[in-house]
């Protein structure tokens, strides 16, 4: 008898989808025009895209072949798989994807960060601290490096460096302390165990608000795994260089982490960069990009009410006016 497969999400309801669709829609409208969705997940946004736009064709990147097969099915499903190309790449090697495919550069990149509802919904995977399962939080099943490794393995101090900085955890370092006093009991293998523990070391007091207590500790350890931050520090200037002048970006991010960096890249491309000993402004010097939000723009009230995952999320966006010098 076959195993059955995991349950999936009923819907998938993909955050800033009205937003995201307007801002990449110009760069989307020209026959032969692309995109890639560098962080492609269950291919919500790239579907909207693609239906808005005919003669749109998608490069979509996703290390996640779970995520992939079921992108796949889905825009076969709505007739669109002619039009794309899905890749099984992180999206820091998008130059080594676009170079493969034979694309000097493209018309708009979208960058859906954060962790993917396929991924969140399925406990096997091991990224909620909802339901218990294996401590995994691989995007990319086939990485050596597990969260169960991380816990297990690193010291006290790695390990509240960890929560401090990628899950801005005030109680770092109890946190930490705690799970290496478990660990030499019983190795950890498993989140509802580590909920727990992170749930029983946090203040009684700090606990009644925030959401779950566990939520900071298992944001710290998906990224520290998968190398979030660091990805995308290398992959934006690489997403802005492919892009064709009159090119979009957008990037939804989930955390200040991750929009802080987005906020510094953008704003850099933005900025005029000419000498400020010189009287006048020179072109040459002149900002590459044109801000296409302000700030870090939110979800409605009528959309976090429909889908209360995109209460964090928020989304900036730019165009290429200019290549530059």
């Amino acid at each position: 008898m076959s195993t059955p497969e995991p349950t999936r999400p009923a819907v998938h309801v993909p955050v800033l989808l009205d937003r995201v669709t307007e801002l990449l829609g110009p760069a989307c409208a020209a026959d032969g025009a692309v995109l890639v969705d560098a962080t492609l997940g269950l291919a919500g946004h790239a579907l909207a895209l693609l239906g808005a736009h005919p003669g749109l064709r998608l490069v979509g990147l996703d290390r996640d072949p779970q995520a992939r097969a079921e992108a796949a099915a889905r825009i076969d499903a709505a007739g669109h798989g002619d039009r794309a190309t899905l890749v099984p790449a992180v999206f820091d090697e998008l130059p080594d994807v676009l170079a493969r495919l034979g694309l000097t550069e493209v018309q708009a990149v979208l960058f859906d960060l954060g962790v993917s509802s396929l991924q969140l919904d399925r406990p096997d995977r091991g990224f909620s601290y909802a339901a218990d399962g294996p401590l995994d939080m691989r995007m990319d099943p086939q990485h050596p490096r597990s969260a169960a490794d991380v816990v297990n393995t690193y010291s006290a101090a790695e390990l509240a460096r960890v929560l401090r900085v990628y899950g801005e955890e005030r109680f770092a370092a109890r946190i930490a302390g705690a799970i290496v006093r478990e660990r030499a009991r019983e190795p950890f293998s498993g989140t509802e165990r580590l909920a727990h523990l992170v749930r029983d070391s946090i203040p009684a007091a700090t606990r009644r608000t925030g959401g779950h207590p566990a939520k900071r500790t298992f944001q710290a350890l998906r990224i520290e795994v998968n190398d979030e931050l660091g990805v995308l520090q290398r992959a934006l200037p690489a997403a802005l260089d492919a892009l064709a002048v009159g090119g979009r970006l957008a990037v939804i991010t989930f955390h200040s982490l991750e929009d802080r960096i987005v906020k510094q890249v953008l704003a850099a491309g933005a900025a005029d960069r000419t000498p400020p000993e010189l009287p006048v402004r020179l072109p040459e010097y002149g900002p590459v990009l044109r801000l296409l939000t302000r700030g870090g723009e939110t979800a409605s009230e009528a959309e976090l009410a429909a889908n209360p995952r995109a209460a964090s999320a928020r989304v900036r966006a730019a165009e290429r006016i200019r290549r530059a010098a």
